[in-house]
């Protein structure tokens, strides 16, 4: 699609097509759906104010998740909210037994965002775009500027090194 070919008219087309993949993109960095709706809508409103600016150099969709990462980043700094990892709420678990049970998981839980946090700013990318946003290596890559197979080498790298934590915060 070139510049040319765009307006507002076309801008509820892109919407359909590609609000979901850039709200999992939100999602896999606030952990909160919410706030990842309102980021969605705001990440839409610039890109109708700039869509004569976008000129077919990058995939939309890539055009988009940076829209929504320039977004989410100015809401972080104004809601001084740069710790927002941590913040991050863990749904219940329904199929949980009993108190102990679900005390068991949400503590199992804790630990591997903690590890999360632990690896590169690149791997943990790569992990949260993949376990929290749902994207496919392909919409890894092509949001960060890679190949499909660096995301996928980066995912399985950092994968093994959270087993590694984890382990070794059994013993």
């Amino acid at each position: 699609m070139h510049r040319r070919d765009k307006g507002e008219g076309d801008m509820g087309a892109i919407y359909q097509e590609y609000a979901e993949l850039v709200y999992r993109f939100l999602y896999s960095h606030t952990h909160d759906a919410d706030w990842s709706q309102e980021l969605l809508q705001e990440t839409f409103l610039r890109a109708v104010d700039s869509i004569a600016r976008y000129d077919g150099t990058c995939k939309l969709s890539v055009w988009l998740c940076q829209i929504a990462k320039h977004v989410l980043w100015q809401e972080l700094r104004r809601k001084k909210r740069m710790d927002f990892m941590e913040l991050a709420e863990e749904f219940p678990d329904a199929s949980a037994t009993d108190g102990e049970t679900d005390a068991i998981r949400t503590e199992s839980t804790q630990e591997l965002y903690r590890a999360i946090h632990r690896l590169s700013e690149q791997e943990k990318e790569v992990v949260l775009y993949r376990m929290t946003g749902e994207l496919s290596f392909r919409q890894i890559g092509e949001i960060l500027g890679k190949s499909e197979n660096w995301s996928r080498t980066v995912f399985y790298r950092a994968k093994q090194k959270l087993r590694k934590e984890l382990e070794k915060n059994e013993m």
